[in-house]
């Protein structure tokens, strides 16, 4: 397992029924996580010291209750800084697991800036969501272009930035179905050295496209390594959808980049390490990573 185990700001402090006891900065959250399947004694003090408390409804959804938590507030992951602020369906705007793959392609960027100091890398972030990839990418040296079907996520990407003190960073940030900018991408005769996406499982497109992870996501990634420079760096996807394990991820990886580009492919699950935990992790899902041989 991948553990995003950097963090200073943010840690799980405990898990029981069905809920994680998380602290975001000086926060503490209690949210639902469906990995959550045992049943453990609420030993941890923060369990009665919540800010929020996003409490799931038998009917779908939910709703926050709050004790204390403000609208917005900050938490920085080494040099990079994220606004968060709780909002639908148990979300802050931040998914902290995602950290242990920003230093992945950070560290591949920073290593080819560090052999060719003038060569424009460019990534490509689809699915931006908030832009934690983004960030991560831009202050490692890349050029990014950040795509996301929503208005509302591209703004705070653009937040996040700031914040890191990326105003002024290469990003393009476009408001975008996903699949129909990587086919004009292509007809553009546009090329990346990096590609990341985080595809949710289901979601619709700025003009009401339909997107469901199993029919599409092999597609899209057939596009996308049409979408590569000869030197390519890295490919990076994630997925939360419970039927796309790891070895799933490998095997379209070889079948649409490494077959072509060569390199290596890897798959594992990604998790946060539980404070108290004996050595337990948190599983949060799965990515699966292709690197050109040698970086």
């Amino acid at each position: 397992m991948w553990i995003a185990d950097g963090w200073k700001e943010y840690e799980v402090l405990d898990t029981s029924k069905g809920e994680k006891l998380e602290r975001w900065g000086k926060y503490i959250l209690v949210r639902p996580d469906p990995q959550v399947i045992w049943n453990t004694p609420h030993i941890a003090p923060e369990w009665k010291k919540k800010n929020g408390h996003y409490h799931r409804s038998n009917k779908g959804g939910g709703q926050w209750e709050f004790f204390g938590l403000p609208e917005q507030w900050e938490i920085s992951y080494r040099e990079l800084t994220f606004r968060l602020k709780p909002f639908s369906f148990k979300h802050t705007g931040l998914f902290p697991e995602q950290a242990v793959n920003w230093d992945w392609a950070g560290g591949i960027i920073r290593g080819e800036k560090e052999k060719s100091p003038s060569r424009d890398i460019r990534v490509l972030n689809l699915f931006a969501y908030t832009g934690g990839a983004t960030v991560a990418c831009a202050k490692a040296g890349a050029s990014v272009t950040h795509v996301d079907a929503s208005k509302g996520m591209v703004t705070w990407a653009k937040e996040n930035a700031a914040a890191s003190g990326l105003a002024e960073a290469p990003i393009r940030y476009l408001v975008d179905d996903c699949v129909k900018f990587v086919e004009r991408e292509i007809r553009r005769g546009n090329r990346y050295d990096g590609i990341i996406m985080d595809p949710p499982s289901y979601g619709r497109g700025p003009k009401g496209e339909i997107w469901k992870i199993e029919e599409s996501v092999y597609p899209l990634l057939q596009l996308c390594a049409k979408l590569f420079s000869k030197d390519a760096l890295f490919f990076l996807i994630n997925s939360y959808t419970t039927g796309l394990q790891p070895a799933v991820l490998s095997y379209m990886l070889n079948l649409t980049v490494q077959s072509k580009l060569g390199g290596i492919v890897a798959a594992d699950e990604v998790g946060l390490p539980v404070r108290g935990g004996k050595g337990l992790v948190l599983p949060c899902g799965a990515s699966g990573r292709w690197q050109r041989l040698g970086e």
